[in-house]
């Protein structure tokens, strides 16, 4: 056989090997036919398929579903509805119920976890609900991969002030959670084991659960008449970024008409069919071409439409030239039938200046409206009674000031999201830029009580006029809003409990400093008691609540939760609201507020600015859970030296440790009369960052009655996992809060 003829076989062999691989090539592609799409009435489309089924009926193990006497499951949750084109999974979630018989025994388990593959809960579409009169409940799970923790309290001693359709934590609370959580696990329990709300409420309820499938009412509080509630999951493929999917061989997205995207703030890719097209692009051939010219929003013709593969063009009929499109050159008649079109020529430019005028009219009507509405907000928010307060003062700069909508919207770039500088279940904190170059935080809040505008306009006008360099200055707000807004100064270093908890920043703050931020925001306090106009009860002192500016010096932020006090009263009677871990153990059981509660919770700071440890941990034993019984534990055990932060005791000062480990102690007593005053604090602090340092000399006393109270209300966390320092959402900050009843 000559040249040619070698080179010619050479050639047929090499045509047989690329036609083969084509093939191979389509045959891995294309999934098999004969793959059952439905279970019961659910459709289980591709990358998902059911679990008894080839394997090749499914992307991976992750999407495979098991379909139980026509009911198609994911691990132990039922399936509702799998939607290819939002990447959602529908399932029905479990409710998780903690409940006890008349004598207070527990007859149902408390706990649930929930894991779903790599499949996220979306925060967009679910919240976490709990239920019950005398119920707290957590919700954890995984972030990133690491441990996130978030709960919430619902309480009521009675039906009576249990209003459906609400959750404001009267016997229903409800709260939002970070994107990216899962493999989450649901515990609820009791503060008293429902004893004193058995007959109306033996149980408690907890989960998550779609936002708008679940109405809150007073009959549920008896009896939860369902197990399961729906839930949404986010799905996505795999955990690698498109780029790296591309190169490997089992690339998700298939159809050649399929694009690839990333999801934000969660692992994997997802595939989408690009635009024209319609279907399931995990499927070879899956995304099929849209006909847009069967549907008049689709395409842009004027006159003619002509479907092509993801795509359209547009004609004009005979009689006419131009493109057809309404925003090109549209069909205009030829010059033959330049008669023949003239009446439709003077009914459009008719027809175009009727809308103008009428778009003038309507813009002119939208603009008196939005005027209508801000003097209605303003009126609504008690802005003329505000205005009458201010003018009875003498005015001055550093009063407040009633800003308008348009000046915080400049001074935040419309609310931009690169702005927010503090986020929670009360609202958003934004950092603004004022004309006069002043920088400020203007809190945003979710919501208003309508029926306290009085005592709202009494407590802006009342926090206006304090001028102490230790509480944040109150400078104004905005009425003209739905939900008034609030501003303040700024201070730039942020709270005091970054600096105590995140290891990188623990030990920039000498001990000297923290004696310091302690006296200064020790005579704030005091200041509120009893220097202020009227006095003023802070209820949710902590460290995440004091503020610290370029040079350390303490601010107390976060007026919220705060009562005035009549000057002729000792104590408030009040819905219990404050943050776990620092709560008056006095005020929890008694509901009577006090300025005691303040000290208590002062004394809590003081332990935190000693230790460094979490207010609320689940790594301590139950006993010790609290910050305020593990540091009370360890004196009476002379085991101080184990619990002090070791940069504070590295730098010597003893004596003024020891003074203020005592002064601490006074403070956690159990009776809040036990309880030195704020004024008493502060005085005492400023005597010992004036003393001089002597020997160590341990510190042990008499603490069985403050262990036994705290050990009672240790009693309220179960161990879970790891640390829990809040519950529930702080309004100016990161934080976590617990709100046990109403706020202000």
């Amino acid at each position: 056989m000559g040249l040619s003829g070698r080179l010619l076989q050479m050639i047929i062999a090499s045509g047989v090997i690329i036609f083969a691989m084509v093939a191979a090539v389509a045959t891995t592609n294309a999934k098999p036919a004969g793959c059952p799409r439905k279970c019961g009435d659910v459709e289980i489309p591709f990358p998902f398929g059911l679990k008894e089924t080839d394997q090749a009926c499914y992307l991976n193990k992750v999407f495979d579903i098991f379909c139980d006497s026509g009911k198609p499951m994911i691990g132990n949750l039922p399936v509702i509805n799998i939607s290819i084109e939002t990447h959602e999974l529908h399932v029905l979630n479990t409710v998780v119920r903690d409940c006890y018989d008349w004598s207070g025994q527990r007859v149902s388990k408390n706990t649930k976890k929930l894991s779903a593959a790599q499949f996220t809960i979306s925060n967009t579409k679910n919240q976490f609900t709990v239920l019950g009169c005398d119920t707290q409940a957590y919700l954890g799970g995984f972030q990133n991969g690491e441990r996130y923790w978030l709960g919430c309290s619902s309480l009521c001693p009675s039906l009576n002030n249990v209003v459906s359709d609400s959750c404001s934590g009267v016997g229903c609370c409800e709260l939002g959670f970070p994107d990216g959580l899962k493999d989450i696990w649901v515990q609820v329990q009791s503060f008293s084991n429902h004893t004193n709300v058995s007959d109306f409420n033996p149980c408690g309820y907890a989960f998550v659960v779609e936002k708008g499938k679940f109405n809150f009412s007073t009959d549920i509080l008896r009896n939860l008449p369902y197990n399961r509630v729906p839930m949404v999951f986010d799905w996505a493929i795999g955990n690698e970024t498109c780029k790296e999917a591309q190169k490997k061989p089992n690339f998700a997205c298939e159809d050649k008409n399929s694009e690839c995207f990333e999801p934000q703030n969660r692992e994997g890719y997802q595939c989408m069919c690009k635009q024209g097209y319609k279907g399931n692009p995990y499927l070879y051939g899956g995304c099929e071409d849209i006909n847009e010219c069967e549907d008049p929003t689709l395409n842009n013709c004027s006159k003619m439409c002509n479907n092509t593969e993801g795509n359209y063009t547009c004609y004009c009929p005979k009689g006419y030239h131009g493109d057809g499109r309404k925003d090109g050159e549209d069909c205009s008649a030829d010059p033959t039938a330049v008669i023949a079109i003239k009446i439709p020529i003077v009914i459009g430019v008719s027809f175009v200046v009727i809308l103008g005028v009428s778009s003038w009219l309507f813009i002119f009507h939208k603009k008196r409206k939005l005027i209508r509405l801000k003097e209605s907000f303003f009126r609504q928010n008690g802005g003329l009674i505000l205005e009458q307060q201010f003018s009875k003062q003498q005015r001055s700069k550093e009063m407040a000031k009633i800003f308008t909508v348009e000046e915080l919207k400049k001074a935040t770039n419309n609310y931009d999201e690169s702005r927010i500088i503090g986020q929670g279940g009360f609202g958003t904190v934004y950092k603004g830029f004022l004309l006069d170059k002043r920088i400020v935080a203007i809190k945003k809040s979710k919501t208003v009580d309508q029926n306290q505008i009085d005592q709202f306009v009494n407590e802006v006008v009342l926090l206006s006029q304090i001028n102490h360099r230790n509480v944040v200055k109150l400078l104004g707000c905005c009425l003209e809003t739905q939900v008034p807004l609030l501003v303040y100064e700024f201070v730039p270093k942020g709270t005091l409990f970054k600096y105590i908890h995140h290891e990188s920043s623990a030990s920039t703050i000498t001990w000297e400093t923290r004696l310091r931020i302690a006296a200064e925001t020790a005579y704030a306090l005091s200041y509120l008691h009893s220097a202020a106009s009227t006095p003023i009860i802070h209820r949710d002192v902590k460290s995440s609540n004091i503020l610290l500016d370029d040079d350390f010096t303490a601010k107390v932020s976060d007026f919220g939760t705060s009562r005035l006090v009549p000057r002729d009263q000792k104590e408030l009677a009040t819905v219990v609201q404050g943050t776990l871990g620092y709560l008056d153990p006095e005020y929890l059981q008694t509901n009577q507020l006090t300025e005691k509660s303040d000290v208590y919770s002062f004394g809590v700071v003081l332990v935190e600015l000693l230790t460094g440890g979490d207010v609320l941990s689940f790594n301590r034993s139950e006993k010790e859970r609290s910050l305020a019984m593990y540091f009370l534990s360890s004196l009476k055990e002379d085991r101080l030296f184990e619990v002090l932060e070791n940069c504070i005791v590295e730098e010597g000062n003893e004596e003024q440790i020891k003074e203020v480990v005592e002064l601490a102690k006074r403070c956690l007593r159990v009776k809040g009369d036990e309880r030195p005053t704020m004024k008493e604090v502060a005085m005492e602090l400023e005597g010992i960052r004036k003393t001089e340092t002597h020997s160590w000399v341990s510190v042990q006393s008499n603490l069985e009655e403050a262990e036994h109270l705290l050990g009672e209300t240790s009693h309220a966390y179960e161990q879970g996992g790891s640390s829990s320092r809040t519950v529930g959402y702080d309004s100016m900050n990161d934080q976590v809060t617990l709100a046990l009843g109403d706020g202000r």
